[in-house]
């Protein structure tokens, strides 16, 4: 039996930087966020108000914390698998926000620490696509930092997610 494949394009980060209070690495390494502290391109997967998964890709020199959230996925193959992960079907919905992005890609703390840049259970790509127009803005559901212009997000895509004023 041919391995299931779901993939898609990045359309939303948010970057927590080296000293941002709004990070988990601003307070230092602890066990649940040592991910973090990898070398650059190493997932950092945590469970949120104990109901979804978030993932974050580390960004700096190992030993440095900082990361990368991906907020929001175009979702582009095996949409059926993440379309019977999610249980819905429109398109629009399986991963335009990242609890639902981890959920349809079935990505957990078992992927916590994976090096994303081999091939893999769970790896990144590069796409071929014209990047398109990328948008900055305020991140999205933070209070310390949060006026900081930190969250990426291609412009005009329907799969970004957060308010509309916030992603034209």
């Amino acid at each position: 039996m041919a391995e299931e494949v779901a993939s898609g394009r990045i359309v939303e980060t948010e970057a927590y930087i080296v000293g941002d209070a709004a990070g988990h690495a601003y307070r230092g390494m602890t066990p649940r966020n040592r991910s973090l502290f990898l070398e650059r391109g190493h997932a950092y997967v945590y469970l949120v108000y104990g109901s979804a998964y978030m993932l974050n890709v580390s960004s700096e020199i190992a030993g440095t914390g900082a990361g990368v959230l991906i907020k929001a996925l175009e979702p582009r193959d095996g949409i059926p698998i993440m379309q019977r992960n999610r249980q819905i079907e429109r398109l629009g919905d399986l991963a335009r926000g990242p609890g639902r992005l981890t959920a349809a890609l079935r990505i957990d703390r078992r992927l916590d620490g994976v090096d994303l840049c081999q091939e893999g259970a769970l790896w990144l790509g590069c796409g071929d696509d014209n990047p398109g127009e990328i948008g900055q803005s305020i991140r999205i559901g933070i209070v310390r930092d949060a006026n900081r212009l930190l969250r990426f997000y291609l412009r005009g895509s329907p799969f970004v997610s957060g308010p509309r004023s916030l992603r034209v």
